[in-house]
Protein backbone atom coordinates (compact mmCIF):
# COMPACT_ATOMS: atom_id res chain seq x y z
CA UNK A 1 0.00 0.00 0.00
CA UNK A 2 1.27 3.67 -1.01
CA UNK A 3 2.05 5.84 1.75
CA UNK A 4 1.92 10.35 0.93
CA UNK A 5 5.72 9.76 0.94
CA UNK A 6 6.40 7.41 -1.39
CA UNK A 7 3.85 8.86 -3.29
CA UNK A 8 5.46 12.22 -3.23
CA UNK A 9 8.93 10.12 -3.96
CA UNK A 10 7.29 9.04 -6.87
CA UNK A 11 5.52 11.72 -8.24
CA UNK A 12 5.83 15.30 -6.76
CA UNK A 13 8.77 15.60 -5.41
CA UNK A 14 12.72 15.25 -5.41
CA UNK A 15 14.57 14.00 -2.50
CA UNK A 16 17.89 15.22 -1.82
CA UNK A 17 20.65 13.83 -3.30
CA UNK A 18 24.54 13.72 -2.46
CA UNK A 19 26.55 16.06 -4.35
CA UNK A 20 28.20 14.41 -7.57
CA UNK A 21 30.47 15.23 -9.65
CA UNK A 22 30.37 16.74 -12.84
CA UNK A 23 28.96 14.49 -15.29
CA UNK A 24 30.82 13.85 -18.56
CA UNK A 25 29.67 15.50 -21.93
CA UNK A 26 27.58 13.63 -23.86
CA UNK A 27 28.04 12.49 -27.31
CA UNK A 28 26.17 13.39 -30.35
CA UNK A 29 24.21 10.37 -30.44
CA UNK A 30 22.96 10.98 -26.52
CA UNK A 31 22.42 14.40 -27.52
CA UNK A 32 20.47 13.69 -30.27
CA UNK A 33 18.09 11.08 -28.27
CA UNK A 34 17.54 13.82 -25.57
CA UNK A 35 16.76 16.30 -28.40
CA UNK A 36 13.91 13.83 -29.40
CA UNK A 37 12.86 13.13 -25.80
CA UNK A 38 11.87 17.33 -25.41
CA UNK A 39 10.53 17.67 -29.25
CA UNK A 40 8.37 14.46 -27.83
CA UNK A 41 7.15 16.09 -24.67
CA UNK A 42 6.51 19.47 -26.37
CA UNK A 43 3.70 17.72 -28.71
CA UNK A 44 2.01 16.45 -26.00
CA UNK A 45 -1.45 17.75 -25.21
CA UNK A 46 -4.12 15.98 -23.30
CA UNK A 47 -3.24 11.94 -22.04
CA UNK A 48 -4.37 9.22 -20.12
CA UNK A 49 -3.78 5.86 -19.06
CA UNK A 50 -2.46 3.73 -16.35
CA UNK A 51 0.57 3.75 -14.04
CA UNK A 52 2.27 0.97 -11.55
CA UNK A 53 4.37 2.58 -8.87
CA UNK A 54 7.11 0.10 -7.18
CA UNK A 55 8.96 1.94 -4.12
CA UNK A 56 12.35 0.80 -2.56
CA UNK A 57 10.39 -2.03 -1.04
CA UNK A 58 9.37 -3.71 -3.63
CA UNK A 59 5.83 -2.29 -2.71
CA UNK A 60 3.56 -2.09 -5.76
CA UNK A 61 0.17 0.24 -6.08
CA UNK A 62 -1.54 1.27 -8.75
CA UNK A 63 -3.92 4.08 -10.69
CA UNK A 64 -5.00 6.21 -13.43
CA UNK A 65 -3.08 9.17 -14.69
CA UNK A 66 -4.18 12.21 -16.65
CA UNK A 67 -2.05 14.91 -18.34
CA UNK A 68 -2.54 18.15 -20.12
CA UNK A 69 -0.02 19.94 -20.77
CA UNK A 70 1.08 23.01 -20.11
CA UNK A 71 0.88 22.12 -16.36
CA UNK A 72 -1.74 19.75 -14.92
CA UNK A 73 -1.74 16.27 -14.14
CA UNK A 74 -4.12 14.00 -11.90
CA UNK A 75 -2.35 10.75 -10.45
CA UNK A 76 -5.40 9.06 -8.57
CA UNK A 77 -4.55 5.94 -6.92
CA UNK A 78 -6.64 2.77 -6.33
CA UNK A 79 -8.18 1.69 -3.44
CA UNK A 80 -7.44 1.05 -0.54
CA UNK A 81 -4.94 3.56 -0.90
CA UNK A 82 -7.02 6.30 -3.12
CA UNK A 83 -4.49 9.23 -2.70
CA UNK A 84 -4.72 12.28 -4.75
CA UNK A 85 -1.75 13.94 -6.49
CA UNK A 86 -2.77 16.82 -8.80
CA UNK A 87 -0.80 19.56 -10.40
CA UNK A 88 -3.06 22.40 -11.52
CA UNK A 89 -0.32 24.09 -13.13
CA UNK A 90 1.23 26.90 -10.41
CA UNK A 91 0.95 23.89 -7.68
CA UNK A 92 1.10 20.14 -6.60
CA UNK A 93 -1.57 19.16 -3.94
CA UNK A 94 -1.40 15.30 -2.01
CA UNK A 95 -4.40 14.39 -0.88
CA UNK A 96 -4.49 11.15 1.51
CA UNK A 97 -8.60 10.44 2.52
CA UNK A 98 -7.42 7.35 5.23
CA UNK A 99 -4.76 10.21 7.27
CA UNK A 100 -7.00 12.53 6.63
CA UNK A 101 -4.08 14.56 5.21
CA UNK A 102 -3.35 17.35 2.56
CA UNK A 103 0.12 19.00 1.61
CA UNK A 104 0.83 21.53 -1.24
CA UNK A 105 4.31 22.00 -2.97
CA UNK A 106 5.22 24.67 -5.68
CA UNK A 107 5.40 22.29 -9.06
CA UNK A 108 8.40 24.27 -9.89
CA UNK A 109 9.73 22.49 -7.15
CA UNK A 110 8.65 19.18 -8.39
CA UNK A 111 9.93 16.43 -10.94
CA UNK A 112 6.51 17.16 -12.76
CA UNK A 113 7.86 20.16 -14.04
CA UNK A 114 10.23 18.58 -16.03
CA UNK A 115 7.52 17.00 -18.56
CA UNK A 116 4.83 19.49 -17.82
CA UNK A 117 6.71 22.74 -18.84
CA UNK A 118 5.46 24.78 -21.81
CA UNK A 119 8.94 23.97 -23.04
CA UNK A 120 11.16 21.38 -22.52
CA UNK A 121 14.87 22.43 -21.97
CA UNK A 122 16.83 19.67 -21.31
CA UNK A 123 20.11 21.63 -21.92
CA UNK A 124 19.23 25.06 -19.18
CA UNK A 125 17.94 24.39 -15.93
CA UNK A 126 16.64 21.16 -16.12
CA UNK A 127 20.31 19.18 -16.86
CA UNK A 128 20.96 16.39 -18.97
CA UNK A 129 23.75 13.67 -17.15
CA UNK A 130 22.95 10.92 -18.45
CA UNK A 131 21.43 9.30 -21.74
CA UNK A 132 21.51 5.23 -22.09
CA UNK A 133 19.80 2.64 -24.82
CA UNK A 134 17.34 0.47 -22.73
CA UNK A 135 16.22 -2.79 -24.09
CA UNK A 136 12.85 -1.26 -25.79
CA UNK A 137 13.79 2.33 -26.06
CA UNK A 138 16.27 4.80 -24.33
CA UNK A 139 16.48 6.64 -20.44
CA UNK A 140 17.35 10.27 -20.33
CA UNK A 141 18.51 11.46 -16.60
CA UNK A 142 18.13 15.28 -15.47
CA UNK A 143 18.59 17.24 -12.57
CA UNK A 144 17.98 20.67 -11.94
CA UNK A 145 21.19 22.44 -11.72
CA UNK A 146 19.72 25.04 -9.65
CA UNK A 147 19.59 22.66 -6.98
CA UNK A 148 23.25 21.00 -6.35
CA UNK A 149 22.07 18.61 -4.19
CA UNK A 150 18.52 18.02 -5.05
CA UNK A 151 17.63 15.21 -6.43
CA UNK A 152 17.55 13.66 -10.41
CA UNK A 153 15.42 12.15 -12.30
CA UNK A 154 15.42 9.60 -15.04
CA UNK A 155 12.79 9.48 -17.67
CA UNK A 156 12.41 6.58 -19.73
CA UNK A 157 11.05 6.57 -23.02
CA UNK A 158 9.71 3.90 -25.24
CA UNK A 159 10.24 3.63 -29.21
CA UNK A 160 8.12 2.50 -32.16
CA UNK A 161 6.26 4.97 -31.18
CA UNK A 162 8.43 6.79 -29.44
CA UNK A 163 6.24 7.55 -25.77
CA UNK A 164 7.02 8.31 -22.69
CA UNK A 165 7.30 5.14 -20.29
CA UNK A 166 8.04 6.43 -16.62
CA UNK A 167 10.20 7.60 -14.70
CA UNK A 168 12.57 6.35 -11.58
CA UNK A 169 13.44 8.98 -8.59
CA UNK A 170 16.69 8.23 -6.27
CA UNK A 171 17.06 9.56 -3.11
CA UNK A 172 20.27 10.11 -1.28
CA UNK A 173 20.07 6.40 0.60
CA UNK A 174 20.22 5.01 -3.08
CA UNK A 175 16.29 4.31 -2.96
CA UNK A 176 14.33 4.54 -6.09
CA UNK A 177 11.02 4.91 -6.44
CA UNK A 178 10.04 3.58 -10.30
CA UNK A 179 6.38 4.84 -12.10
CA UNK A 180 5.56 2.64 -14.86
CA UNK A 181 3.08 4.10 -17.65
CA UNK A 182 0.54 1.80 -19.23
CA UNK A 183 -1.50 2.71 -21.97
CA UNK A 184 -0.58 6.31 -22.50
CA UNK A 185 -2.76 7.68 -25.33
CA UNK A 186 -3.36 11.17 -26.30
CA UNK A 187 -6.77 12.43 -26.17
CA UNK A 188 -9.20 15.10 -26.16
CA UNK A 189 -11.65 17.16 -24.04
CA UNK A 190 -10.56 16.23 -20.67
CA UNK A 191 -12.98 18.15 -17.98
CA UNK A 192 -10.87 20.93 -15.93
CA UNK A 193 -12.42 19.37 -13.05
CA UNK A 194 -9.90 16.51 -13.19
CA UNK A 195 -6.86 19.19 -12.53
CA UNK A 196 -8.49 20.99 -9.20
CA UNK A 197 -7.43 19.71 -5.60
CA UNK A 198 -9.13 21.61 -3.17
CA UNK A 199 -8.45 20.85 0.60
CA UNK A 200 -11.41 18.13 1.61
CA UNK A 201 -10.50 19.33 5.41
CA UNK A 202 -13.58 21.04 7.59
CA UNK A 203 -11.67 24.47 7.84
CA UNK A 204 -11.40 24.87 11.55
CA UNK A 205 -11.78 28.65 13.21
CA UNK A 206 -8.58 30.48 12.70
CA UNK A 207 -6.68 27.79 10.48
CA UNK A 208 -4.26 29.61 7.90
CA UNK A 209 -4.33 28.95 4.54
CA UNK A 210 -1.97 26.69 3.09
Amino acid sequence: MPTRRTALAGLAATAALPATAASPALGDAERALAARAAAWLETLGEARGDFVQTDSRGRVSRGEVFLRRPGQARFAYAPPSSLLVVADGANVSVSDPRLKTFERYPLAATPLSLFLSRRIRLDGDARVTAVRRTASGFEVTARDVRRANEGQIALAFSESPLTLAGWTITDAQGRSTRVQLEGLRAVSGLPSSLFVLEDPRPRAPGRGKL
